[in-house]
């Protein structure tokens, strides 16, 4: 009875929960702790959308289970989401689903079309499920570059030419968590090609549509034509209309895809509850206003980040889409890796960020940054920083205070 279960030899150390057991100690210690390191929104969701979750959770009859596929009004919402923001036609019967947000819908995916032995190639560094959604469901893991250029396309042909059994899965997350980079349609109609000339199923991450800066518009891979015969594509309300705990999210595209998902899902869930879907079909239908304000918000919060930082002797490259800003390690502190970095920020700065390898292996020497305090709580990391790194004995640049507003 002593020997460990079989899942949880494959699963290590969850990193990030390190540092988030740390950050918990510190506040209760009293400890005035600024958060950059987990991607959770600190804005509310629109008056309207609380409206009609009240409204709705009033009814009687709304308390009962649900569909695990999502209620017919939220799957129409979501493909008339799709057409007008990215032109491209869904059927909701067939070609969307309502998941418990991005998450559990990639794990129920990976559930559902997984065999012992698959192979699956996947971003490193990544998004956690991503991977281990995966490995959960007894597949292995082939890694592929995140950064969107010749030597990935290479990183594929190698993988498909050497790896037996050939890899049935691609995964694919932009603008990708943790880096943020983007990627254009190009890229897309190369790897959609790419799939279909290997027999290769593609999964894209696309939680992050609507957080993208400097008037350059995120796209969808299933604007590619023929997409759909080879992808799936995931999006969430919860970076989109800061509704992370309310965890909605949809899966669109190949009907095949769609209807495995749903058969695993009918086992294991009843749906979201009825209120917050009702709600969601409001956030989606409803006035849009929202989405230009938190997208202005978060362009204003980057900006803050890199100038700060920059001030306080941490050059920080400037995220084109996400809430998260991926940064390399002050060169002369890159020695201690990213996870003592991360923790000697939040004992001497008393500020929390996100080791890069608890993103995979190619996120040492990299932390996470999320964009999910307001623009003088950024200033105030950047100066506890800055004396931070006077104090390591890091040359920090003269005369160029952080300013307090």
């Amino acid at each position: 009875m002593s020997e460990e279960f079989y899942r949880m030899k494959r699963l290590p150390p969850y990193v990030i929960a390190e540092t988030n057991a740390m950050r918990a100690a510190a506040r209760q210690a009293g400890e005035d702790v600024i958060d950059l390191g987990m991607g959770n929104p600190d804005l509310p969701p629109p008056p309207h959308v609380i409206d009609k979750l009240c409204e709705v959770a009033r009814k009687p009859d709304a308390h009962g289970y649900s569909a695990s596929r999502g209620i017919p009004g939220l799957r129409r919402a979501q493909a008339n989401y799709y057409g007008r923001r990215f032109g491209v036609e869904l059927d909701p019967e067939t070609e969307v689903i309502v998941t418990m947000g991005s998450k559990e819908g990639l794990a129920s995916l990976a559930t559902a079309i997984t065999e012992p032995g698959d192979v699956v190639l996947a971003p490193n560094p990544s998004y956690p499920i991503h991977t281990f959604g995966f490995i959960i469901a007894g597949a292995a893991i082939r890694s592929v570059p995140t950064t969107p250029d010749e030597r990935y396309f290479e990183s594929l042909e190698r993988a498909m030419a050497y790896t037996v059994p050939r890899p049935k899965v691609l995964v694919m997350n932009y603008p990708s968590n943790p880096t943020a980079e983007t990627v254009d349609l190009a890229f897309y109609e190369r790897v959609v090609a790419f799939a279909k000339a290997n027999d290769l199923w593609i999964i894209s991450d696309l939680a992050y549509s609507e957080l993208y800066y400097d008037g350059k518009p995120t796209v969808s891979i299933l604007q590619v034509p023929g997409a759909k015969d080879v992808a799936i594509e995931f999006t969430s309300l919860s970076k989109t209309y800061s509704m992370a705990g309310w965890r909605i999210g949809f899966a669109v595209g190949n009907p095949k895809l769609i209807a495995a998902m749903a058969r695993v899902k009918s086992y294991l869930d009843y749906g979201a509850y009825t209120p917050i879907q009702a709600a969601a079909v409001a956030a989606l239908n409803g006035p849009q206003d929202i989405v230009d304000q938190n997208r202005a918000l978060y362009h204003r919060r980057r900006d803050v980040l890199v100038d700060s930082f920059a001030r306080a002797g941490w050059e920080i490259p400037k995220p084109a889409a996400s809430m998260f800003a991926w940064a390399p390690l002050p060169p002369a502190l890159a020695h201690l890796g990213s996870l003592e970095f991360s923790k000697q920020l939040l004992t001497h700065a008393k500020v929390a960020v996100a080791a890069g390898v608890g993103y995979g292996e190619n996120g040492e020497g990299f932390v996470r940054i999320a964009l999910v305090e307001n623009e003088q709580r950024i200033r105030q990391a950047a100066r506890n920083i800055r004396a931070y790194l006077k104090s390591m004995g890091v040359n920090v640049p003269p005369g160029r205070e952080v300013p307090d507003v």
